[in-house]
């Protein structure tokens, strides 16, 4: 039996990480309101990423690693700009650059009703990472 990861995108922008045995049924039934609760509030819902584990218990921990991850760091990885998500990986004291569109914190990407524009990811857009000069 096959098992996915996957990362759904919410109608707030926020990201939805889950897994499942059948990604086409478990992805119809959030956009049918019949998914976790987190997405039945955040309708509409689509698939952003999925990828195959070997086991439930593969698929599980994978899923708890991306939950663990901001939501920049979930958006490099969704771009696949390595990059970017090895920067954001480093601890805040270890980063020689600074990104530009996007934060770690929540209340900067729109999250939580802040005043802050949530960060889109649109099709063929990708984040950028600037070094800076040091002192």
């Amino acid at each position: 039996m096959s098992f996915w990861v996957y990362i759904l995108e919410c109608s707030d922008g926020r990201f939805y990480t889950g897994h499942t045995d059948d990604l086409e049924a478990r992805v119809s039934q959030h956009q049918a309101g019949r998914g976790a609760d987190f997405t039945v509030r955040r309708l509409p819902v689509r698939l952003v990423w999925a990828d195959h584990a070997g086991t439930r218990e593969e698929a599980l921990a994978f899923e708890r690693q991306l939950k663990g991850w901001s939501r920049a760091k979930k958006a490099a990885w969704i771009a696949q700009d390595w990059k970017l998500l090895n920067w954001l990986s480093r601890a805040p004291s270890e980063r020689t650059a600074y990104v530009t569109r996007a934060s770690t914190s929540l209340s900067t990407n729109g999250v939580n009703g802040s005043e802050g524009a949530p960060f889109v990811l649109s099709e063929g857009e990708g984040l950028v990472a600037h070094t800076h000069p040091t002192p």
